[in-house]
């Protein structure tokens, strides 16, 4: 009997194995990201340069994970490698306020349309938290409202409705007083929302993801996002667009100006820090304002919106967030990686097409996801399915998550005909084995 893709995957990455096994003495579960988890083991990556990167045992693969999306530009771009360079030998945490926060902030405030002013943090996890914590503020209601399948971050607040069944948290440990300041919709359902929004005078604001539940794995129609911005504007309800993902991948100024909608408040990270540690909440000049330090303690404590962070704008994340908003801010790159998005989903599709099977490449811009059971959005039936799919095509030289993959601007057409080639041998490898 011919040896099953995961048999094959163990014989071909024994050096990912052996640190794996010695990660896991020291690691919950081997690994510090959730979707790095992967049966039986997890890849290890030594280094990586453009749009390919190399493991521990030598093996070469053109690189769809792209930092989770965070290297638009690729890795170790040389405008960002100079940018950081020169900046850790200047210092790398001064503990001070420094001329690269702001002129980072102002790179932002140009680009994104909501942004009006800016506050950094370190993480999209953290930004989201701020935002949610600014609308509650100033609104004075408590209610969060989110849409199932959206994803922001890991906090307690946000840890529901995000993987089906919806109604249990995304994680142990979240306590139901904190979950209940949280009510869900459907995503797609303006009048579903309208129904919450009318029964109810406690929602502060209603947060989403602009691109579609788990990056835009389960499409969002843009006319709701209009009509979700409608109903916001008519209620005095602040529109939190989670911006993490698409955030100048859609274009320079994000899916807002790609769908030519306007929030109030936006999340920012990944791209935003060109790859280093960095996020940002920006957006109302009145809604930020209420960060501002005020003329007595009774309002210091009472009516301002409270933020530490000891990494917060700190100097390498600027200074790589400058260089990597400063490439891309004319928007001539995301019109090429956009075509390489669109070429790279169109020959998956023939390739899955003539192998008879029901998978299906779809997105929008540089992101192209993969259903492996030809529904966007749904889980496979057997859970196992992604894991064997990642590990068929780490096999054939190629390393994507089991759900998507991010096209850089140093993609080329070399590597795009490597993906197809790779695919295609992947899906015969699977179909041997009655995986697909």
């Amino acid at each position: 009997m011919a040896e099953t893709v995961t048999e094959r995957y163990r014989k071909t990455v024994p050096g990912s194995w052996t640190r794996w096994e010695r990660a896991c003495r020291v690691i919950p579960g081997g690994v510090t990201h959730d979707s790095r988890h992967l049966t039986p083991f997890p890849l290890y990556v030594t280094r990586a340069q453009g749009p390919r990167k190399w493991d521990v045992d030598g093996r070469e693969y053109v690189d769809y994970w792209m930092g989770h999306g965070a290297l638009f530009l690729g890795h170790a771009h040389p405008s960002l490698v100079e940018a950081v360079t020169r900046q850790v030998s200047r210092g790398t945490h001064y503990g001070a306020c420094h001329e690269l926060e702001v002129e980072w902030a102002e790179w932002i405030t140009r680009l994104v349309p909501s942004a009006e002013m800016v506050r950094f943090t370190m993480s999209g996890t953290e930004a989201t938290h701020l935002a949610i914590r600014i609308a509650r503020a100033v609104s004075g209601r408590p209610k969060l409202v989110k849409f199932t399948g959206h994803f922001h971050g890991w906090a307690d607040g946000v840890a529901t409705a995000v993987n089906p069944p919806f109604d249990v948290p995304m994680s142990a440990g979240i306590p139901s007083g904190v979950l209940s300041e949280v009510l869900v919709s459907q995503a797609n359902d303006i009048a579903a929302l309208e129904r919450l929004c009318q029964s109810r005078s406690d929602i502060g604001a209603v947060i989403l993801e602009p691109s579609g539940g788990s990056a835009g794995m389960d499409p969002i129609d843009p006319g709701f996002l209009k009509d979700v911005r409608q109903l916001t504007t008519d209620r005095g309800i602040i529109l939190i667009f989670d911006e993490v993902i698409t955030g100048f991948r859609y274009a320079p100024g994000g899916a807002q100006e790609y769908y030519g909608i306007t929030p109030d408040l936006t999340t920012l990270a990944k791209i935003v820090a060109g790859g280093l540690p960095g996020a940002a909440v920006c957006g109302r000049r009145d809604l930020l304002s209420r960060m501002t330090f005020g003329p007595d303690a009774h309002w210091n404590r009472t009516e301002r919106v409270a933020q530490n962070g000891t990494y917060n704008s700190n100097p390498l994340s600027a200074a790589a967030g400058i260089a990597m908003l400063s490439q891309i801010a004319d928007g001539k790159l995301h019109e090429e990686v956009n075509r390489k998005g669109a070429e790279l989903r169109a020959a998956l599709n023939e390739v899955f097409r003539k192998a008879g099977v029901a998978c299906r490449a779809y997105g929008d811009v540089s992101v192209c996801h993969i259903a492996l059971e030809g529904k966007p959005g749904a889980k496979p039936k057997d859970p196992g399915l992604v894991h064997k799919w990642r590990c068929a095509m780490i096999l054939h030289g190629v390393d994507m998550s089991g759900n998507h993959g991010w096209v850089s601007a140093v993609h080329g057409e070399r590597e795009l005909e490597e993906t197809v080639k790779a695919v295609r041998a992947g899906v015969a490898d699977l179909q041997a084995e009655g995986a697909l």
